[in-house]
């Protein structure tokens, strides 16, 4: 493994990682669904990123697919390095390709957990998200849900996915947070969750930062990058790619300019 992680270190969910980590949304089908096009590829990207570029932050969700990452990152990673932190997300429905539907019930959330558990391998999620809040049960009832599994062991610390500043101020005096996970890129530039987190001491981890590639005109990824690096120490993107040349670029643009 790389020893010198792209873009320097962060600490995440009490593991130090590569500031630069790996969103693992586009290791499917198209629409978010089934598997990927080319599964051995994909295979690929997992394994560089972790054993050749020193990646050790890798995002996921149980609805990438649904289920389909999950899998691929433990035939692909486990047993996992102990440097690697394995970031997953619970709380969101798949109905059908590009269709995503927030389910915060508590039995559907702990279901969750504990089928990621074993799709992943492992005793306890080091990190895991509520991917979003379900405006239709009561907030409380669903961090209630993440913190009694974090009591009983099976999830490490809590983040926070895709959340307003009133959704920061009144969970952060609930509970722990380990990271919130929003949108933030050069056309989506904007987001007071940025500097909420700064002044909170929490990791802030942009996802789409590269705003599905559309942000990488004319294929410069250094540019978004460096931007978002240069937000603040406390920011750590999570760009996402199913080509192991795509990955190449990535890391290259971060190791050669991206650094704040």
């Amino acid at each position: 493994m790389n020893n010198v992680p792209p873009a320097g270190t962060i600490t995440i969910a009490g593991k130090t990682v590569s500031r630069i980590g790996l969103g693992t949304m586009r290791l499917t089908g198209p629409g978010t669904w089934g598997d990927p096009a080319d599964r051995d590829q994909a295979i690929r990207v997992l394994h560089q990123a972790v054993h050749t570029y020193g990646i050790t932050h890798i995002d996921t969700a149980d609805a990438y697919g649904p289920h389909t990452v999950e899998h691929l990152i433990r035939d692909t990673l486990h047993p996992y390095p102990e440097e690697v932190l394995i970031a997953t997300k619970v709380g969101m429905l798949r109905p059908a390709p590009d269709n995503w539907a927030p389910h915060g019930h508590p039995a559907y959330l702990r279901a969750c957990v504990e089928a990621s558990l074993r799709r992943l391998g492992v005793e306890r999620l080091e990190l895991c998200y509520l991917h979003r809040i379900d405006t239709q049960v009561p907030v409380a009832d669903q961090i209630g849900t993440l913190q009694t599994l974090r009591d009983e062991g099976k999830i490490g610390h809590i983040g926070l996915s895709k959340i307003a500043p009133e959704d920061f101020h009144r969970m952060t005096k609930e509970i722990t947070v380990a990271a919130v996970q929003n949108v933030l890129n050069i056309h989506d530039r904007y987001d007071p969750v940025l500097e909420l987190c700064r002044d909170h001491g929490i990791p802030y981890v942009p996802y789409r930062p590269l705003d599905a590639g559309s942000a990488a005109r004319g294929g410069d990824v250094s540019t978004p990058l460096s931007w978002l690096l240069q937000r603040g120490p406390h920011v750590a993107p999570i760009p996402g790619t199913s080509s192991p040349q795509h990955l190449a670029d990535i890391v290259n643009a971060v190791a050669t300019g991206g650094q704040s």
